[in-house]
């Protein structure tokens, strides 16, 4: 059982509601998390089925119904989970809480745009709920790391794409100059499309150089691909070594629902709430 203190949510009824939502550590808590994760999935076979056309035209009416269904039941948890939180805005706006929003909102677009129900496949992103609840905590934590050796890579990684980006706008119009519209190169918008398809190595073929001096561009183009490509994996690693030296927990903030905290944190990096 965990421990409820002066910094839970005010009042016994919402303190006990984080306790069941939000913590996976009493029966009641696990639960309600397992019985979440096997709505979530009935949820996504339905959406799934109802794309088959064969089942569509038989079962179409009970897997909107189920969808329907599924969307309010996601929708009552929304709401009591904003209510179980000291700051609803701060949860609305963490990733969980964006989460759970995208996960009800298709169903209701779907009523002014036909076919909008096909992205509630984004609830299963809410299976990474499953972690916590199948005692995983050391690979919540090993995530938790490898987002923020992201978020520290950040700065270096747009550096390194506006350098990218100056190289295809040269590297395009040069080609536009060298090859011209005969070859397949229009404009330089288009001429920049064959730069990036070429310089990361993907290579389509639907534009190809003709001359030799194109040919040659195009090769030295190719052969650069490889050392750049290996510029953002380099930039992520160093940042990830150093992630992986400051441990993290995955209690979940009572203000906001937060989790991946340092082992060592008496606030909530998200919000500033005081953790238990």
């Amino acid at each position: 059982m965990s421990r409820i203190t002066e910094q839970s949510p005010a009042g016994g009824i919402r303190a006990r509601m984080h306790e069941i939502i939000f913590e996976a550590d009493t029966p009641a808590g696990k639960a309600f998390d397992v019985g979440l994760l096997w709505t979530i999935l009935f949820s996504i076979a339905a959406v799934m089925l109802e794309s088959v056309a064969s089942v569509r035209e038989q079962f179409g009416f009970e897997l909107r119904a189920l969808e329907w269904g599924f969307t309010v039941l996601f929708t009552v948890e929304y709401v009591l989970r904003l209510i179980a939180v000291r700051r609803p805005l701060a949860y609305a706006t963490s990733f969980f809480g964006l989460v759970d929003l995208l996960a009800i909102l298709p169903t209701f677009l779907s009523l002014f745009f036909p076919g909008a129900q096909s992205l509630l496949v984004v609830r299963v992103v809410r299976m990474l709920r499953v972690f916590r609840v199948l005692k995983l905590a050391h690979l919540l934590g090993q995530a938790e790391v490898l987002m923020t050796a992201l978020r520290a890579s950040r700065p270096k990684i747009i550096v390194f794409l506006g350098a990218v980006l100056t190289i295809v706008v040269i590297m395009g119009s040069v080609m536009y100059l060298v090859e011209g519209p005969e070859n397949g190169f229009d404009n330089i918008p288009r001429s920049m499309y064959w730069a990036i398809v070429t310089m990361t190595t993907v290579g389509f073929g639907d534009i190809t150089p003709k001359t030799v001096m194109g040919q040659f561009i195009a090769s030295v183009l190719m052969v650069m691909g490889y050392g750049i490509l290996a510029v953002p994996t380099g930039i992520v690693s160093v940042e990830l070594a150093a992630a992986t030296r400051h441990g993290v927990n995955t209690q979940a903030c009572p203000g906001c629902g937060t989790q991946g905290h340092d082992l060592d944190a008496k606030f909530c990096k998200n919000c500033g709430h005081a953790l238990y």
